[in-house]
């Protein structure tokens, strides 16, 4: 199937990185030979996660991209936005493959990420090389490419349940509501008072209504599959969890004479060669705990024939699907092996 490949991990400190370190453990191919980051560098790994004590025997070292391009030959990013593209650049030049978890290589149009980050891009070169991480959109371009921008958790939840609707012209294009709740695990591995046991515990709240940054990104790729301009009303909120986002999205349909079952069929053929994504059977609607600890992505579909509305809702756990799992499962692409390689398949329940 191949040789194994080194890998370093820059920003394993965080959520993000930490789920990498996990799945790569176990990944038959991989052999992770740096974790890097500035905060914590010089000191071991399991010093930040004692319960790694005889699995990882490596010290969080400083961003060197000299020695990390001598050392790897793919390379996770998974640091704040803003940082990836000073050093993708550096990193391609060196030979490595790129797999960027911030959203610095989401974006087709660097004018939309300056709008909605706050950062001025002179890298147009080589964000024009990234291909967007979500394998059943993009499965044969991820192949392909050498810099992978990894979406976010709420696009991947939002995007799977939305693909079908727009790419096949189900929908009236600018009416799709996406109403979104993650765990608080999706705030980072950092002090912030919204995520505070006492703050969250027993209480619901959205946040960044009708600003959210993950609205410029689902437009973008929903613009993509449709051919035209899509705009979409999205709206998150903060669930007391530590993991977990179930996306239910609402739509016009276009034919008001389609059914539930004509949506589960054309989704199941939309999805047939994508082994993560279950399609569930009528009357079913998915749990976010079923996707705990997975890549997997759990859609559930219904049709309100009184209002002509399409109702999808998409489960996910937004470190794995919406984050490190899928970064693996774009490198399992790259790599030419098969996307299920080295990660869990069945959530740890209940």
């Amino acid at each position: 199937m191949g040789d194994r490949i080194a890998v370093g991990i820059i920003g394993a400190s965080g959520y993000g990185g930490i789920q990498l370190v996990r799945l790569l453990l176990d990944h038959p191919y991989a052999d992770i030979t740096y974790l890097g980051g500035e905060g914590s560098a010089g000191r071991p790994y399991t010093e930040l996660y004692p319960h790694l004590q005889g699995r990882v025997n490596l010290t969080v070292e400083p961003v060197d991209v000299a020695a990390i391009g001598d050392r790897t030959q793919v390379v996770f990013l998974s640091l704040p936005n803003g940082l990836a593209l000073t050093l993708a650049p550096q990193l391609l030049a060196r030979g490595c493959k790129v797999l960027d978890l911030s959203a610095d290589y989401r974006f087709q149009n660097l004018k939309t990420y300056t709008q909605w980050y706050g950062t001025e891009r002179d890298d147009a070169a080589i964000a024009a090389q990234a291909v967007y991480g979500l394998p059943e959109l993009y499965r044969d371009r991820i192949a392909k490419s050498s810099l992978i921008g990894c979406p976010g958790c709420y696009p991947t939840a939002s995007l799977l349940a939305l693909a079908p609707l727009i790419k096949q012209g189900l929908i009236e294009p600018n009416t799709a509501i996406i109403d979104a709740k993650s765990g608080t695990s999706g705030g980072g591995r950092q002090g912030k008072v919204n995520l505070l046991l006492a703050e969250a515990d027993n209480s619901v709240a959205a946040y960044n209504v009708a600003r959210h940054r993950h609205t410029p990104e689902i437009e973008a790729i929903c613009s993509d599959l449709s051919g035209q301009s899509v705009l979409v009303q999205f709206t998150p909120h903060l669930i007391p969890m530590p993991r977990g986002i179930l996306a239910t999205v609402y739509a016009t349909l276009r034919d008001p004479g389609l059914v539930r079952e004509d949506l589960i069929t054309i989704y199941q053929a939309f999805y047939r060669h994508s082994p993560w994504v279950s399609i569930l059977p009528p009357g079913i609607y998915p749990q976010t705990k079923w996707a705990w600890g997975t890549n997997a992505c759990f859609i559930g579909i219904e049709v309100d024939e009184r209002t002509g509305r399409v109702i999808v809702m998409s489960a996910i756990d937004n470190l794995m699907k919406g984050q490190a799992a899928q970064a693996i499962q774009c490198l399992n692409i790259m790599m030419g092996w098969p996307e299920t390689l080295g990660l869990p398949q069945v959530a740890f329940y209940p």
